[in-house]
């Protein structure tokens, strides 16, 4: 992990000091606009797709003497800490501001055109989903006056966008469960102006915050459960699952899973791993676990194997650490074909396919 962090720092050192060689060229296309993809766009790019394929930029000046490079992620929560990293490591330049993220705009500073519909304050309500079996998830609809069957998707899109503007990258990311957005005809509940919508979430928060903050569980000497199943095509599955750990009560102070995804070459039979490869994978595993420590907030929560493919579970209090733990098996291990996704599921759905509640 150290080794990781390391190189992380070093090569976006390297990539400011590669900036600073040019900001006063790429300062002048952002001001003057006039040559700005030439003289800016396609030459940074490239540049950061370098350190994160899922790096992307927005530009544009802050005010008459400051030009601002917002690197985004487009929605990815494993990039963001990386994001992060990068901008932490930015330099102070006299006529630049770098941010982390898409930041949140007052409500008053969001208004969208796009072909022939506004999108702004005037226009867009919201109300919440209460679910007695899920009390703390958010799960809202945002209604705008105009959408109909005709103009569904363009109104949907710049809807989409305006939220996403309004509240800034990371929370829209992190504090919405669920969404879906509807036409004024389609409402359920009374409307809330989308102005709202921010105390409405800050207090969803602070009740989340205080209802979890002291909640934790040892996991040392939890029961784990070998389920065996059969896929569709006849191929076996094997789980070897964190049974008390599913019947945890308090899930949602843990809402990020994770999962590592491990592709290899398995008998053609069952789709099992040969003996070397069942070893590496659980080595893999414990060296993960000796990383995500239970007292940081990341609780392994067992293994599936099946069809040729090992998945390890994780499941976290917040998603940075274990990006990097995941980015670094990742690079670690390049003989094998690795993937990993994190998303947010408070009540860890996603595993009841299991049948253990």
């Amino acid at each position: 992990m150290t080794e990781l962090l390391k190189l992380n720092k070093s090569t976006y050192q390297e990539f400011w000091k590669w900036f600073i060689s040019k900001e006063n060229d790429f300062f002048t296309a952002v001001k003057e606009r006039q040559n700005i993809d030439e003289g800016f766009l396609e030459i940074i790019l490239p540049r950061l797709k370098e350190l994160n394929e899922n790096f992307f930029i927005l530009v544009g000046m802050s005010d008459d003497s400051t030009a601002e490079l917002i690197i985004t992620v487009d929605g990815n929560i494993k990039d963001i800490v990386f994001a992060e990293e990068l901008i932490a490591e930015s330099p102070n330049l006299e006529n630049w501001k770098f941010t982390a993220l898409k930041p949140e705009l007052d409500i008053e500073n969001v208004s969208i055109k796009m072909g022939d519909y506004i999108f702004n304050k005037e226009n867009i309500y919201f109300y919440s989903n209460d679910d007695e079996d899920y009390p703390d998830e958010i799960d809202l609809v945002f209604v705008h006056e105009d959408l109909n069957d005709q103009n569904e998707s363009d109104v949907i899109n710049g809807t989409y966008l305006f939220i996403d503007n309004y509240l800034g990258e990371l929370n829209f990311l992190t504090q919405i469960d669920n969404f879906e957005i509807k036409g004024k005809n389609e409402a359920e509940k009374e409307l809330i102006p989308i102005a709202k919508l921010k105390d409405f979430l800050s207090w969803r928060e602070r009740e989340f915050t205080e209802k979890y903050e002291d909640a934790k569980i040892e996991t040392t000497e939890d029961s784990y459960s070998l389920l065996e199943g059969t896929l569709e095509n006849g191929f076996p599955l094997l789980a070897t699952i964190n049974v008390d750990l599913l019947q945890w009560d308090q899930k949602a102070s843990h809402p990020w899973i994770s999962v590592l995804r491990i592709e290899y070459q398995g008998d053609e039979d069952n789709g099992f791993p040969d003996d070397k490869d069942y070893d590496l994978f659980n080595l893999i595993e414990d060296e993960m676990m000796l990383e995500l420590k239970n007292d940081e907030g990341n609780l392994n929560l067992g293994r599936e194997t099946a069809e040729n493919i090992r998945e390890i579970y994780f499941v976290s209090r917040d998603f940075r650490k274990i990006s990097k733990v995941l980015a670094e098996t990742v690079q670690k291990y390049p003989d094998y074909r690795m993937t990993f996704e994190i998303y947010k599921d408070k009540y860890w759905q996603s595993f009841e396919r299991y049948g253990i509640h």
